[in-house]
């Protein structure tokens, strides 16, 4: 294998090397661990970019339909050159490729001055006379795992997907190469591919687009993650000693995508975010998160109060009246107006999105008097939208002409159809409705949710996937058309909870909804999970707080806000006052430890969950600042206490000392040689603590 160059990425070193077939990869490994590299590994470097023109062969090896990794227009690809332009912000290494049939590949890698991670996209000209359609084309793809063994590296390479769904974000899943028969055939002439995905506008749904490998003799991780709004997919591959990992929107097989491009056109992919540690792969994560992490402003991290879980899809002036009685003095910053406020007062909320006309039964005197109630209370008013669909019961979900189709027909899910993002007549009636909307009633806050999926593709395109693409693209210009009117709005983005708390999204609002399991047990599990995918201080955890909780129950539910941005909604009108005095107390913890949320580490300990539905043990989670000078300890006991009369031992180093304590019984807490001790006596209780060193 031929070094064509090298570099040096802050503490990772990325590589470009070529094979004898003239092919061109890139290899990754931590920039102190250059001398243990292994010397004589056999295998082909694993090209750059994966892509697949329409008319060239299939891959070989009984690949086809499995993959269309190194299909005939990647190997017709040659190296033409590499730029690199550097400054003392950064450097971007753009090396490209042609073919002789007027094809060229600009592969860019970008990376920031002290960031712990890189973006890699790629963008395919057509530089002939004739009209050329992709069918593949890869954002990034990452080859030579592991270069610290000269053989297959046997029993020692382990993969990490996340994986998601509706109220059960986040889950780690751990699998070895040779469970995912990714070991290399006797004869290596078999190629074989595990190819993860999703289809449709709800990209975090079955898996999160992130991918992980994990070198554990060396404890080296290589880690990557794609930023994309719609259809993707990530794939591992092996032929031979190298295990290779690429990822991009969604191909032809996986996704109905093909995309035309015409002579002097191109086509820019969807950036992917990479990263390599000699850590584990909670710090792989974190490292990559850091890349989409808000910039630090040194602000406190928000109260923000929703009233959905106490009037249920019916906010009335009535009832909004009656909870701000009860939150007026508090420190809360936002009064979110959640799903309903336009909605028939008997059919409900979910049915008659779109036309986004207040409903008078709930506000008799209209929406500004309800607004100015929430402005005088001290706090600025949110409201909900869910902005790219429309209701069965509304008007608007009879503009078949402004409605998305597939083969002609409209798109229906359940009872809702989608706005055509990329017609003008769209996000003109869009930009009244809602911008002109929050302009009018002057609000400071917006929460938009998204609750079905489109599904494979639609029409307007010349594949179902590109269609999806286009109309995905048109929709996050929208949210941009938003921030441009208005750059001080706080943008917050839904999904049925968490389905689209990517990259791309996330960079393009303030906020993300960590779940819709509001009132579940397994909040706490959840809200420490998505720290592997979204910046905790961007994390909105709720906390829902009913008449009949017990003290337990309330620092239970106020302990899982500690693990990102505090949102109370429930019955917050019947509660009693030495309920809210824990309240109040959980409000207080929350704003001196803010700070750690916001820029911290997160270390996971406890029990390994088998049942995220029914919960064992314990979890601590130990959050640190970045300068190690402070630490939070949020600890959840579950059911079945596994250790000695209810003794959990938290690790967290010396040094420090109880600066405070958020709990509501004596757990006995105290610090002993580096570790963090509590004593439960009952299941489902939790306790924080916040660790300052003098």
């Amino acid at each position: 294998m031929k070094i064509v160059s090298e570099f040096r990425l802050g503490d990772m070193r990325i590589r470009y090397v070529s094979d004898e077939e003239g092919q061109v990869g890139m290899e990754l490994y931590p920039a102190s661990m250059k001398a243990e590299l292994a010397d004589g590994k056999s295998y082909r470097a694993d090209p750059l970019v994966q892509w697949k023109k329409e008319g060239d062969a299939y891959p070989f090896g009984f690949a086809n339909g499995l993959t269309m990794r190194n299909s005939e227009s990647v190997s017709r690809m040659k190296y033409k050159g590499q730029q690199v332009e550097e400054d003392g912000a950064g450097i971007q290494i753009t090396t490209t490729l042609e073919d002789s049939e007027g094809c060229r590949i600009s592969h860019i890698l970008s990376y920031k001055k002290g960031n712990p991670a890189f973006t890699v996209s790629a963008e395919f000209e057509n530089f002939g006379d004739e009209l050329l359609t992709l069918e593949m084309m890869s954002s990034f793809s990452l080859g030579g795992i592991t270069p610290f063994a000269g053989d297959e590296a046997p029993g020692r390479l382990v993969t990490y997907r996340i994986r998601s769904k509706w109220s059960g974000e986040g889950r780690l899943e751990k699998r070895t190469v040779s469970e995912l028969l990714l070991e290399p055939s006797w004869s290596r002439h078999g190629a074989y591919s595990d190819k993860i995905g999703q289809n449709g506008s709800l990209p975090v749904r079955g898996y999160y687009p992130f991918e992980a490998v994990e070198d554990v003799q060396t404890n080296v991780v290589w880690a990557a993650c794609l930023a994309v709004p719609s259809s993707w997919q990530m794939e591992l591959y092996r032929r031979d000693e190298a295990l290779c990992m690429s990822g991009g929107i969604a191909d032809y097989d996986s996704g109905h995508w093909r995309r035309e491009v015409r002579p002097g056109e191109s086509f820019l992919t969807v950036p992917a975010f990479l990263t390599v540690c000699r850590e584990n792969v909670d710090d792989a994560c974190q490292r990559l998160t850091k890349m989409w992490k808000k910039a630090d402003d040194g602000t406190e991290l928000p109260v923000i109060f929703n009233e959905f879980c106490t009037t249920w899809g019916k906010p009335s002036d009535e009832n909004i009246s009656r909870i701000l009685k009860v939150l007026e003095g508090r420190p809360f910053c936002y009064f979110v107006i959640d799903a309903g406020w336009y909605a028939d007062s008997v059919k409900g909320w979910e049915s008659n999105m779109g036309d986004w006309e207040v409903c008078e039964d709930l506000f008799p005197d209209g929406l500004m008097a309800t607004v100015n109630k929430i402005r005088n209370a001290g706090f600025i008013p949110g409201i909900w939208f869910e902005m790219e669909t429309c209701g069965k019961d509304s008007k608007a979900y009879w503009l078949e002409d402004h409605l998305l189709k597939r083969h002609g027909k409209v798109i229906t899910a359940g009872g809702r159809r989608f706005w055509d993002m990329r017609d003008p007549w769209t996000q003109e009636y869009l930009s009244g409705k809602v911008i002109g909307f929050l302009e009018r009633y002057g609000f400071g806050y917006l929460k938009v949710d998204y609750n079905e999926s489109i599904g494979i593709g639609c029409d307007g395109a010349e594949s179902l996937g590109e269609g999806l693409r286009q109309n995905m693209e048109a929709a996050q210009e929208f949210f941009r058309k938003i921030r441009r009117r208005l750059p001080d709005l706080v943008i917050e983005v839904c999904a049925s909870g968490g389905h689209r708390m990517e990259p791309s999204m996330i960079r393009l609002c303030d906020m993300v909804s960590f779940s819709d399991a509001h009132e579940e047990k397994e909040i706490p599990v959840i809200a420490a999970q998505v720290h592997r995918m979204i910046p905790p201080g961007q994390s909105q955890i709720w906390a829902v707080l009913r008449a009949g909780d017990s003290r337990k129950r309330i620092v239970y539910s106020m302990a899982n806000t500690f693990l990102g941005v505090m949102c109370l909604s429930g019955d917050v009108y019947t509660l009693s006052d030495s309920q809210w005095n824990l309240v109040d107390r959980g409000i207080e913890f929350y704003r001196a430890v803010s700070h750690i949320i916001r820029d911290g580490h997160t270390c996971y300990h406890g029990t390994k969950q088998q049942s995220w539905r029914f919960l064992k043990g314990w979890q601590g989670i130990v959050r640190y600042s970045d300068d190690r000078r402070e630490a939070l300890g949020v600890i959840h006991r579950f059911e079945g206490q596994d250790e000695a009369a209810g003794m959990i031992c938290l690790p967290v180093g010396t040094g420090y000392r109880l600066e405070r304590i958020y709990e509501g019984a004596d757990h006995r807490v105290r610090l002993e040689e580096g570790c963090l001790k509590f004593e439960f006596d009952e299941d489902y209780d939790a306790a924080a603590v916040h660790l300052v060193k003098d």
